[in-house]
């Protein structure tokens, strides 16, 4: 079989990256590899970053990435974010037509961006992005405004200017993480099918 096309999203918490990937991978059928699912075991979660690029198992991530890429199938973690820790069974995946690595850090790693067919990242201004990550963790997820303002503080945000913002240099498209979801969707649906449609 033709080598998965593989497309790798990126961008600062709450930019919409997560949205758009879900939407395109809906209109492609396409396979979607959350970095999220690569986070090491947290013993004590109050105060862990989980923004710096040690948080997460990327080599592993790597592998898979590669094994999928030669057109095999690849067993991806599944992580329990109730308990921190990663299960002792994996999701067994096999590779589609395209695939969708999605994730804050998968462009600030080489190894990713050297296995990519296809770099994006979603852009949105700092202050649009923290309410953003307010809406969603107080609503969705029970947290509380202080502590999420505390963790943006301590760790998200350095850690976005750290590693997050140099990895837009050199991206195949910067998306607007603050226009309408249907246009991003489509430009991107757009331009992957032209990229596949030429390799």
């Amino acid at each position: 079989m033709t080598p998965p096309f593989l497309v790798v999203i990126a961008g600062g918490t709450a930019s919409g990256k997560s949205t758009v990937t879900r939407a395109v991978a809906r209109q492609l059928d396409a396979l979607v590899v959350c970095h999220d699912r690569y986070y090491h075991d947290v013993a004590e979660p109050r105060g862990h970053n989980y923004d710096h690029p040690a948080a997460l198992d990327t080599t592993r991530m790597v592998d898979d990435l590669r094994t999928l890429s030669e057109g095999r199938p690849a067993g991806l973690p599944v992580y329990d974010f109730a308990t921190h820790a990663r299960q002792p069974e994996v999701e067994v995946v096999t590779p589609r037509p395209v695939v969708l690595v999605e994730g804050i850090l998968t462009l600030a790693d080489p190894r990713i961006r050297a296995l990519a067919h296809f770099t994006v990242y979603v852009d949105a201004p700092d202050d649009i992005r923290l309410v953003r990550r307010i809406r969603r963790d107080v609503v969705s997820r029970g947290r509380d405004v202080g502590g999420v303002l505390e963790q943006y503080l301590e760790t998200v945000r350095p850690m976005h200017e750290q590693f997050v913002v140099p990895s837009r240099r050199g991206v195949d498209l910067v998306l607007d993480g603050t226009a309408p979801i249907d246009a991003l969707v489509d430009t991107l649906l757009q331009t992957i099918r032209a990229r596949v449609a030429t390799r």
